[in-house]
């Protein structure tokens, strides 16, 4: 099975990439890895502003992050024009918006993750780093940046 019939499976729409909103550039190739810069969680297509502990439960913030990793295929796809052109998912940065008790960025985190691994199989376990943060650009509540090889 293709990731385009895994993805149509699932009821996902692979979203065009967004444009930068400050002094980046989406994704750089650095020989045949893909780094692709941060995205921050979307509701309604605003930043999806809350802070997990505090105004955001972690199942919520796992669907956060879930929609980040969606955003994030829209770049992947952007890059390489073919989905079918990512070797393995490398590493993920998953940033959590926290209040200051909040200690469970790695659960959020796995919304992305999971998502990651059904949608590239064997491809998609990846090394990750979840942090949780005092505040995140618009006071969004997820960023994640990856690292993918093509």
């Amino acid at each position: 099975m293709t990731i385009y019939k895994t993805i149509e499976d699932l009821g996902i729409t692979i979203p065009a990439m967004a444009a930068p909103s400050a002094a980046f550039v989406p994704f750089v190739f650095a020989g045949n890895l893909l780094h692709l810069s941060g995205h921050i969680a979307k509701r309604d297509g605003k930043p999806w502003v809350a802070q997990l502990g505090r105004d955001m439960t972690t199942s919520e913030g796992k669907l956060a992050a879930r929609s980040v990793a969606i955003d994030l295929l829209g770049t992947l796809e952007a890059a390489t024009q073919d989905l079918g052109r990512i070797k393995r998912i490398v590493k993920l940065l998953v940033l959590v918006n926290s209040a200051s008790d909040f200690t469970e960025p790695h659960v959020v985190a796995n919304g992305a993750s999971e998502l990651l691994i059904q949608l590239f199989g064997d491809r998609g376990p990846h090394a990750r780093s979840a942090f949780g943060a005092a505040q995140l650009p618009f006071g969004t509540c997820v960023e994640i940046e990856m690292i993918a090889e093509v």
